[in-house]
């Protein structure tokens, strides 16, 4: 479990996965958004731009990030 503090009002989804070191690069993020591999609160979510708030769970390979 990976509990990523927001500075903001939301971070966007690609920026996410970079952030907690799930990706590379943000065209990594963007592919595995796309192909179906995140979770977003439970359900797959293929919006690039989503924006996470606080309380919201994202789960990538095996990893969960809860957004505090």
């Amino acid at each position: 479990m990976i509990n990523f503090e927001l500075q903001g009002e939301y971070i966007p989804l690609i920026q996410l996965l970079k952030a907690t070191n799930l990706v590379q690069t943000g065209g990594e993020a963007q592919i595995v958004v796309t192909e179906g591999e995140v979770k977003y609160n439970g359900q797959v979510d293929y919006r690039k731009r989503l924006k996470v708030k606080k309380g919201d769970v994202v789960e990538f390979r095996k990893q969960t990030i809860r957004i505090i």
